[in-house]
């Protein structure tokens, strides 16, 4: 009896959280402008592997529509967005363009729990190393911070 209290409980929360209105919001704004890209390939490839969280772009799969899940896709969206949106170039006060090489050069871009859904963004050592440089074309290198 009590096993089947928790399991009622836990889908009875489950359906309730639904309720919880944060994550709803599945628009994308307008592409208002975006970087002098090097090549289409270096776009291509970002768009891939990095556009869903950093453009305006965003393909909303289905699981983004289910809480807690839409939560979290929720609030990557509006971190990437904040921190660095290539649909907003030259617009958004920030833009931490010149970090992107390095990051992705580093495994810390496109985050493994992204990867693991989003098979498609994915990059071979060939094209991790040609977005890489695209990246650095297209923005520069991050620069060092001297003492």
């Amino acid at each position: 009896m009590n096993r089947r209290k928790i399991v009622l409980g836990g889908v009875l929360a489950l359906l309730l959280i639904q309720l919880v209105p944060y994550g709803w919001d599945h628009t994308n704004p307008p592409v208002v402008a975006e970087p002098q890209w090097d090549t289409p390939k270096t776009r291509e490839l970002f768009m891939r592997a990095c556009g869903d969280c950093h453009s305006n772009e965003t393909k909303w799969p289905w699981y983004s529509r289910i809480a807690p899940v839409s939560w979290l896709v929720a609030y990557d969206v509006a971190e990437g967005r904040e921190h660095f949106n290539v649909s907003m170039w030259g617009i958004q006060k920030k833009n931490d363009g010149d970090e992107a090489a390095e990051e992705l050069r580093e495994g810390e871009m496109p985050p493994l729990p992204y990867l693991l859904l989003h098979p498609e963004a994915r990059l071979n050592e060939t094209e991790r190393a040609a977005l890489v440089e695209g990246l650095v074309k297209t923005f520069g290198e991050e620069k060092e911070e001297e003492d």
